[in-house]
């Protein structure tokens, strides 16, 4: 009898119907708000990420404003990363989308040219230059020195072509990282970009004519000849022929982007990440940054003043890259959190 009420005394009580049915509807409901959540977290990135893509593309037909076009521009890489897993073509993607958004930033001003004309910035870059040069402009300097009205000679050549193969510096820099030094590419994403970012600030608070603009409208003549060339445009049109009008037309988003000169910037900084890669890949990235630097100045495409901003603009990032880095890590946290409710 004892250990028959012993036993009656261990053994669990039978689960009451009407507890039984709670818990079920209970972990109905919760599963019903995850699936909700999830839901309203993916079909709120579907949008913003659709709309990052189309606003750039659609913003004249429809008239949007500035700031519509950069924050949903902007939001679209932060959008792509809610919706899809952490891979290299993730990544790639992402960099892609990041750019579309500074190529909307960098064209925007450009939508209204008389606009961007009566604010655009001549003179200062050429009394600096003037200054640099000792009474004459470096360009002039350099094109009077070494070049020949209607002809082209190899190094001229050389120089036009290592500025036009400047616009896979910045990316291939990734592409290399992503490849050979996995571990480095966030790093060196977030400098790389942010280079670009701020470069672009200035482009829309004091844009800032090239030299061959100022040339164009008889800023920098001073009576002596030849008159400065704008060598790219002269062999393009020479080069690619009837291809070049089309090809220079989709390039030239913001001819009045001069100051600081983003080429020089992005392709020192792409120095500076790929020298802390190894000593072989940093002098060829020195190598080609410095011939770009005289490219930039020969062809009257930037001021020497042009190139010092734009490496000061470089080091200042490189050296602001800490706090870059725990502003981009926050972000990162709550990117990866809203991935995680929308999987």
């Amino acid at each position: 009898m004892a250990g028959a009420a012993r036993r009656a005394e261990t053994r669990p009580a039978p689960a009451h119907p009407a507890s039984s049915g709670a818990d079920r509807s209970g972990g109905f409901s919760r599963f019903a708000r995850a699936v909700r959540s999830r839901s309203v977290i993916r079909a709120a990135a579907g949008t913003a990420l659709a709309l990052g893509v189309a606003a750039p593309i659609a913003r004249r037909r429809v008239k949007l404003r500035p700031v519509a076009v950069l924050g949903t521009a902007a939001a679209a890489p932060v959008a792509l990363c809610v919706l899809v897993s952490r891979s290299r073509a993730r990544d790639v993607a992402t960099i892609s989308l990041q750019m579309w958004a500074y190529l909307a930033g960098y064209e925007l001003p450009h939508d209204d040219p008389e606009a961007l004309r009566r604010r655009v910035h001549v003179r200062y870059p050429v009394t600096i230059d003037r200054g640099i040069g000792l009474g004459t402009t470096p360009t002039a300097r350099l094109q009077r020195a070494f070049s020949e009205p209607g002809r082209f000679h190899a190094h001229e050549k050389v120089l036009v072509w290592c500025h036009w193969v400047w616009f896979m510096v910045p990316h291939g820099t990734m592409i290399y990282l992503m490849a050979r030094h996995p571990e480095r590419l966030p790093r060196g994403a977030v400098r790389m970009y942010a280079t670009f970012d701020f470069g672009l600030i200035a482009y829309w608070r004091v844009p800032t004519a090239p030299p061959w603009y100022a040339a164009a409208n008889g800023y920098i003549q001073d009576g002596k000849t030849p008159e400065l060339r704008r060598m790219m445009v002269e062999y393009g049109e020479e080069f690619w022929q009837s291809g070049w009008t089309p090809l220079y037309g989709f390039l030239a988003g913001n001819p009045l982007a001069a100051m600081p000169s983003l080429h020089f910037a992005t392709s020192v900084m792409a120095a500076r990440i790929l020298g802390e890669t190894g000593r072989v890949p940093g002098t060829l990235a020195w190598s080609y940054a410095l011939t770009l630097g005289v490219a930039l100045v020969y062809l009257g495409e930037h001021y020497v003043v042009d190139l010092v901003a734009g490496y000061a603009l470089t080091e200042a990032v490189r050296h602001g890259v800490l706090r870059l880095t725990v502003q981009g890590e926050w972000l990162s946290r709550a990117v990866q959190a809203l991935e995680a409710r929308a999987a």
